[in-house]
């Protein structure tokens, strides 16, 4: 297992994140906890110190599985993170009875690390409100020795992570990005690695296999890759990617069964960082990978002028891209809600203004229509 320096920890560059453990009968709630507890076991044999768990996890069992299969082990044998559920804006005052409660779930006396959870557009204003006194509560935790290390998690845009950072950043440790190379350019990830960069915050990973779809290849896309290293399983490249990225120090992975962790370990008991021409090569791939399905908007917001409805194009279309590309998810309907009921795609009223004035004449009112009818299915 290769190690990162953390201060004055060795971490394991391969975390075992719990938000996909095995469950029985494909019900999400009912984690096959024997099955969990032999993964535990063979990451823990294999090196993998950082186990990374959530309130919401496996509807709310993640903590207490995660807990149960770590307390067989020394107490210092482990690195165990938890997370501030914000997002769920009820949960918002609610910043210690929360916490009291995931150290009895979790049946541990302090957690390793401790993360704002999943800042976004929606809960950002709420995360900085003073009145809940959230950040104030978990610096007390940490001044306590009940938080050792105090980061946050972001599936929001850069500007929301900058607003965040501005506030709090002299005080975060590390930070949790979703971060592979298909996101480097459509989620805008590479500049949040240098926006990280640039306050000296180590990077978290989450989704390096973006849920799966860098697992597996269409075979055009594989036979790329097996040309520049027949020996490289395919997802072992998305792995490659990370280990070659400036600021990524824990990479974490939510195996959910132990084939899928024995290959992750393997991959992680060597540094193969990719060659420039590898690097390129894999970043063209990503761009026609994406090209198949977003829509080519280039933000140039001739579209925003001509809009009787004042509607923000550029940002909904990025947002059906993203929607369209993993087939649903919650990261679209999560930023939507941080926009006001006007000026959602199900206020555009077809009338094609923009669509005169579009340079890469995308039909955008049947774009509005589809995302607003994939939102509602």
């Amino acid at each position: 297992m290769i190690y990162r320096d953390f201060q004055n920890l060795k971490l394991s560059a391969l975390g075992m994140g719990a938000m996909r453990l095995p469950v029985i009968d494909g019900n999400d709630a009912q984690i096959d906890k024997e099955a969990a507890a032999e993964m535990v076991a063979y990451a823990m044999e294999h090196g993998i110190n950082y186990y990374d768990t959530a309130w919401g996890y496996h509807d709310g069992n993640s903590e207490t599985v995660l807990g149960e299969a770590l307390g067989r082990y020394p107490r210092d044998s482990f690195y165990l993170a938890t997370k501030f559920p914000g997002y769920d804006l009820s949960n918002m005052d609610k910043a210690e009875p929360i916490f009291e409660a995931q150290l009895k779930k979790c049946g541990v006396d302090y957690f390793d690390f401790y993360l704002f959870h999943n800042i976004c557009e929606m809960n950002i204003d709420a995360y900085l409100d003073e009145k809940y006194g959230i950040f104030d509560y978990l610096m007390e935790q940490k001044k306590k020795g009940r938080i050792r290390h105090l980061g946050f998690s972001a599936h929001g845009s850069y500007d929301v992570m900058k607003r965040f950072l501005d506030a709090y950043g002299e005080h975060m440790e590390f930070c949790q990005i979703q971060l592979n190379y298909l996101d480097w350019s459509f989620q805008n990830a590479g500049a949040k690695v240098e926006l990280l960069n640039s306050y000296h915050i180590p990077v978290w990973v989450m989704e390096p296999l973006r849920g799966g779809k860098l697992a597996a290849l269409p075979e055009e896309n594989a036979a790329v890759l097996k040309e520049l290293r027949p020996e490289e399983e395919i997802p072992a490249w998305a792995f490659r990617f990370l280990q070659s990225v400036p600021g990524v120090t824990m990479v974490l992975s939510g195996m959910s069964d132990s084939e899928q962790l024995k290959e992750n370990i393997r991959t992680y008991e060597e540094d193969k960082p990719l060659k420039d021409k590898e690097m390129t090569a894999l970043l063209e791939m990503a761009e026609r990978m994406v090209k198949k399905i977003a829509l080519p908007c280039t933000a140039c917001h001739y579209c925003v002028s001509h809009c009787p409805k004042g509607l923000d194009i550029p940002s909904l279309l990025e947002l059906y891209n993203e929607h369209c590309f993993t087939g649903g998810g919650f990261l679209a309907p999560m930023a939507l809600m941080a926009v006001p009921e006007e000026k959602r795609p199900g206020a555009c009223i077809g009338c094609r203004s923009c669509e005169a004035v579009c340079p890469q004449q995308i039909k955008i009112s049947e774009a509005m229509a589809d995302f607003t009818a994939k939102l509602n299915a």
